[in-house]
């Protein structure tokens, strides 16, 4: 067997394996196919997802069965205005039998993390999360403690209801790969969901459809994914028109160009494509690159971000 046989079994193989964590996530979140594909691409990119959207189209619902789909171990925790970074990462316990302190982790200790209404915790307890999300772990007690392998924080947050809420500041935004919205499902999804949750939710029937290594070899094969010079010039071009769009206050950092190639690769592994094509790059550039910019303007003078990166994608030349 040739090479290039051998790595089209692999790009198979994971695009099989994409398959079946997808259709699983779609038993709980029907007609969003894209979305569920571009959650799990960030996971698999090792990158992490803010979900932006009102109460009620599934936000945590999405989280809770990607990690069920994959089996990996999860945790939630609920950001109310009272959290404190104890509460995220741990800290130490005070044991009053013998006076000692004994080190106890805290729910960030897993490998997805659901950080629920991210935007009504204090800005303390909200940078508790930095470390984590950027180095994968964390330091306790002068002790550095490695976070579990995958990580990935998927946040939420209500766009509409603003009061008692502390924005998330730009640093902490583009910490997130990618961010997206679900949206209101269509009239005969809505309408199916009367009858498929009218007594009990598909999510305490989901079980897990990935055996052992089989999501460590989808990681693996996304870094294997092929990215061509003219390709990454495409992308490096993308965010370099960021910084000089004349709506745009501060253009995206190469964390974002580095962001963009990496959710590319993810994306187009899952596909079974074992090479980044051009359209995958625009596909996923409004996630990854609308919430790391700045516009210029406040309020109803401010563009929409979305329509910014649109129109430059569209004044990008794809290379051949």
């Amino acid at each position: 067997m040739d090479l290039a046989q051998t790595v089209t079994d692999a790009a198979q193989q994971c695009a099989r394996t994409a398959q079946a964590i997808v259709h699983n996530v779609e038993k709980v979140l029907e007609g969003k196919h894209q979305q569920v594909e571009l959650a799990l691409a960030a996971v698999v990119a090792g990158g992490h997802l803010l979900i932006e959207d009102v109460p009620g189209l599934g936000k945590t619902m999405l989280a809770r069965a990607l990690a069920v789909s994959v089996g990996l171990s999860f945790k939630r925790i609920q950001f109310t205005a009272d959290l404190m970074p104890s509460d995220i990462v741990g800290g130490p316990v005070y044991n009053p039998k013998d006076g000692s302190f004994t080190l106890r982790p805290g729910p960030v200790f897993a490998n997805i993390v659901l950080a629920d209404e991210i935007n009504r915790a204090n800005p303390r307890a909200q940078s508790a999360l930095l470390e984590c999300m950027e180095e994968g772990q964390i330091t306790l007690d002068g002790q550095t403690l490695p976070l579990p392998a995958p990580f990935a924080v998927l946040a939420t947050q209500n766009p509409i209801d603003m009061a008692g809420t502390y924005p998330l500041p730009e640093a902490q935004l583009d910490r997130f790969l990618i961010r997206l919205s679900l949206g209101y499902p269509d009239a005969d999804t809505e309408a199916g969901l009367i009858q498929s949750q009218q007594f009990s939710h598909p999510i305490s029937r989901l079980q897990p459809v990935c055996r052992a290594g089989e999501f460590e070899r989808l990681v693996a094969g996304a870094h294997e994914v092929s990215i061509t010079p003219e390709v990454a010039q495409f992308i490096a071009a993308i965010v370099r028109a960021t910084r000089k769009h004349p709506d745009i206050r501060f253009g995206a950092s190469p964390r974002g160009t580095l962001g963009l190639a990496r959710m590319a690769r993810a994306l187009s592994c899952i596909r079974g494509r074992s090479y980044v094509d051009p359209a995958v790059v625009r596909e996923v550039a409004t996630p990854v690159l609308a919430h790391r910019i700045i516009v210029q303007g406040q309020g109803a003078q401010a563009k929409d971000p979305h329509d910014i990166i649109q129109a430059i994608l569209m004044s990008q030349r794809t290379p051949q």
